[in-house]
């Protein structure tokens, strides 16, 4: 049975992440080509998705804490599946914003969704059961961009829309089948916004919630940077082209499943979780710094070391930093903790592709020495929370 409740989990999350995914490489040409606008209007379109999931990321986390994880579950589905049904109609910007705004705020599940695997799964487990939802994400990010391209170039860019709703009504029918709730710590008081807020600011009372909220902030804004700069690099650096862009992201997020999926059980086992965050906020720094600084005649061997080394820290630190808050949160406010953290985390994949636009015009390397900078920094706030773990078991 708890396999199935994953599997189903699993795919909710996937068809989230592959509608991303899908948007990536087909986006600027919509926006610019298709629709006529200005380039800047990408990166604020871009933006509204993690903008609604950081507004209303903590309200779904909150609702899943007080009438259950299923019927938000569900809800957000339906809504996600008339984010992708608005996307077929796609005539205007108007119609556009529309679409990923309700994308965004369909997003919810995933808050939810994170608190679903925490109820199920035993503490030893967590963070194993945690590592795949991140592997949702990184098969969105191998499948979704060449789903996207083949779709948009041989059969319109309505047909992306239908094929993602199509698979949104799938995963509605296997929800509602087969999919029974799993919290049964309900609170039974109704909670404004203002509770739900007022109990975040309880949460970060707890100092290992907040660090981890720090990290995970960090590493999101450093990694959402990238995305941004990244095709501009390829391209214009090392003259790769879009399909070329986009078998490298797949690279990405291949790595990431090998990791999240698979490997994640033997580093919790002899690294543990806190050790993770460490060694993560290393990697993801090393990596982001080569990057920008590979000769042409390396980029093959070097830059896909760089790459390597920056899926495999997101293996590491997303699972890691959800399974400790989910340790460390209430049993009753699960859902509210952890969708405080992806809605901060939304943000940071808010303000990340805006200031990464922004960097690169003043120097190409800049996003990434900034983002090298930030998983640096989260890097000594993982020390620090090692360095209070030995400290309470001393």
């Amino acid at each position: 049975m708890l396999k199935k409740q994953l599997s189903i989990i699993f795919l909710t999350i996937f068809i989230d992440l592959l509608g991303f995914g899908i948007v990536i490489p087909i986006l600027p040409s919509l926006v610019v080509s298709d629709l006529g606008k200005p380039e800047y209007m990408v990166g604020i379109v871009a933006a509204l998705a993690p903008f609604m999931q950081f507004l209303f990321a903590p309200y779904w986390g909150s609702l899943s804490d007080r009438k259950g994880r299923r019927p938000v579950i569900l809800i957000s589905i339906v809504i996600t599946f008339v984010a992708y049904i608005t996307f077929s109609f796609v005539t205007s910007i108007y119609i556009l914003i529309l679409s990923r705004v309700l994308a965004g705020l369909g997003s919810g599940n995933f808050s939810a969704a994170q608190a679903y695997v925490a109820d199920i799964s035993p503490a030893e487990r967590r963070a194993k059961n945690m590592g795949l939802i991140g592997a949702a994400f990184g098969l969105g990010f191998i499948f979704g961009p060449p789903i996207g391209g083949f779709l948009k170039e041989y059969y319109g860019i309505a047909s992306i829309g239908y094929f993602t709703s199509a698979l949104c009504l799938i995963n509605f029918v296997f929800a509602f089948i087969f999919l029974p709730e799993s919290n049964h710590h309900k609170q039974h008081t109704k909670q404004s916004l203002k509770v739900v807020f007022s109990q975040i600011k309880l949460a970060l009372n707890n100092k290992t919630i907040r660090l981890i909220f720090m990290i995970n902030g960090l590493f999101i804004a450093a990694f959402s940077m990238m995305q941004i700069a990244s095709p501009l690099l390829w391209k214009q650096h090392y003259g790769y082209d879009d399909k070329q862009v986009g078998y490298i992201f797949g690279f990405i997020g291949l790595c990431s499943v090998l990791v999240q999926g698979g490997l994640i059980g033997l580093f919790v086992k002899y690294l543990g979780e806190k050790r993770m965050l460490l060694l993560g906020s290393l990697l993801m720094s090393i990596g982001l710094f080569t990057m920008p600084i590979v000769s042409a005649e390396l980029f093959i061997p070097i830059e896909l070391l760089a790459i390597t080394t920056i899926a495999l820290s997101n293996g590491l630190i997303m699972p890691a930093a959800n399974a400790i808050v989910s340790k460390q949160a209430p049993a009753n406010q699960q859902g509210t903790v952890l969708g405080a953290m992806q809605s901060l985390g939304s943000l940071a994949r808010t303000i990340g592709p805006l200031f990464s636009g922004i960097l690169y015009m003043i120097w190409y390397a800049m996003p990434y020495f900034t983002g090298t900078l930030l998983m640096l920094i989260s890097f000594g706030i993982s020390a620090v929370l090692l360095k209070k773990n030995s400290e309470t078991k001393s």
